[in-house]
């Protein structure tokens, strides 16, 4: 896994059409933005799971997430 540190409104870059900007943060949480195609899907880890764990449901219990 690679670390990176990085500061409010800073990015990186993965590939050539993937950014990630640290928006903010407080509380101990912090606010990403993700530029990415729109075919490829971008999701939270426990999206995903739901997702893999019935794949029916899990994507229509979080479509407005």
């Amino acid at each position: 896994m690679l670390c990176l540190t990085r500061r409010f409104g800073e990015s990186i870059v993965i590939g050539d059409n993937i950014k990630i900007t640290v928006i903010s943060g407080r509380d101990g949480q912090i606010r990403l933005g993700i530029d990415a195609p729109a075919d490829l899907a971008v999701d939270r880890s426990e999206i995903r799971t739901a997702k893999l764990a019935n794949p029916r449901t899990g994507s229509d219990r979080y479509a407005a997430v």
